[in-house]
């Protein structure tokens, strides 16, 4: 393991483009973004289907679907460039450095291998001077981590004996089982009911404390993160248009699109005759992505200027960022009245 170096990040992104080739056309999956996580942090990235976040954290794993491809940027893990890794160099990286949980647990657990198997071998894949005995010790451990009783007998049983939470479970276990210090979590909630998704984020939140690793926690859905994530970043059309602490984003929401999404968002405090607020509009066509702001075309705030360019990001706060125009324009107007204030003064 890497020495961390003062003031190095646990991962940086920087300028990351990520774009498919269809017959099609050119789908611009992720449009340039950047962003840095800590050691021990834990980072949302919310956004609706399509708007990148999986593409994003693939490129970090080397997992990217062909027609896919890196086509800009760069990926900083622990001072080291990701992106320029051989073969064998990325095959060491997953699961040691860094593993992945997907949303579907089902889909990703071999239905004719027992699920102690499946633990043993992700293991010895990556520490090939671990014994069978050992590996098999690990694995059991793991699985009393994450919650799952009777150990032994769990160890011998098959992915259809297991229930969807006890699955995801396997599945942070698997994830955990070489002790990552980044883990990256795609929706892993998503297809389990409320219930079990809390106690899914229960055991993520206090796996985190244990571990100290760095988390992305990828979701479409923002009370999700409320309770796990330190920052978050919120992703539309490939690029991300706001980011901030988690309590700066859900208290003081500076991009139109973030407001939209917390006001479609059920609250536990609101009246029972609010209403929720759908976001009107489709999502961006990728293959025919506007000129200007993704989210322009949605917006009940939009300007001439939003259809043309893309807007710089704003400094909203300490850490907290977005990119609008109606930010840069009330900014502007905050420079024009100190400039009347002082020649106000002077007079």
């Amino acid at each position: 393991m890497a020495e961390a170096k003062e003031n190095q990040k646990l991962l940086e992104v920087k300028d990351l483009r990520v774009s498919f080739f269809t017959p099609a056309g050119e789908v611009k999956a992720v449009g340039g973004i950047s962003y840095d996580l800590d050691y021990g942090e834990v980072m949302g990235v919310v956004g609706e289907s399509g708007s990148g976040k999986s593409q994003e954290a693939y490129s970090i794993m080397g997992l990217l679907q062909s027609p896919g491809k890196v086509i800009g940027g760069s990926i900083t893990f622990e001072g080291q460039d990701v992106l320029s890794f051989s073969k064998d160099e990325m095959t060491a990286f997953r699961g040691n450095k860094v593993a992945m949980i997907f949303q579907n647990p089902m889909t990703c657990l071999n239905p004719v291998y027992t699920v102690g198997n499946q633990l043993v071998e992700a293991l010895r894949a990556h520490d090939k001077n671990i014994s069978r005995a050992d590996a098999e010790k690990r694995a059991m451990e793991m699985m009393e981590m994450v919650g799952i009783n009777n150990v032994e007998k769990r160890m011998r049983q098959y992915p259809h004996e297991f229930s969807g939470g006890m699955r995801q479970r396997v599945m942070i276990a698997m994830g955990l089982i070489c002790h990552p210090q980044l883990l990256i979590a795609d929706e892993p909630t998503t297809a389990l009911d409320v219930t079990i998704q809390a106690q899914i984020l229960e055991l993520m939140k206090d796996l985190q404390k244990k571990t100290k690793m760095g988390i992305i926690f990828i979701t479409h859905n923002l009370g999700v993160v409320a309770d796990i994530c330190d920052k978050v970043s919120v992703m539309y059309a490939g690029k991300i248009v706001e980011q901030g602490p988690v309590d700066d984003i859900f208290y003081n929401p500076s991009h139109p699109y973030t407001v939209g999404l917390l006001r479609s968002m059920p609250r536990v405090d609101a009246e029972n005759y609010e209403r929720l607020i759908p976001i009107e509009g489709t999502p961006v066509d990728m293959l025919n992505p506007p000129e200007g702001c993704p989210f322009a075309p949605r917006c009940q705030h939009c300007m001439k200027i939003c259809l043309k360019k893309m807007p710089p990001y704003m400094e909203i706060g300490e850490k907290h960022r977005s990119a609008c125009w109606l930010r840069v324009l009330e900014r502007m107007d905050k420079k024009d009245q100190n400039k009347e204030g002082n020649q106000d003064g002077k007079q």
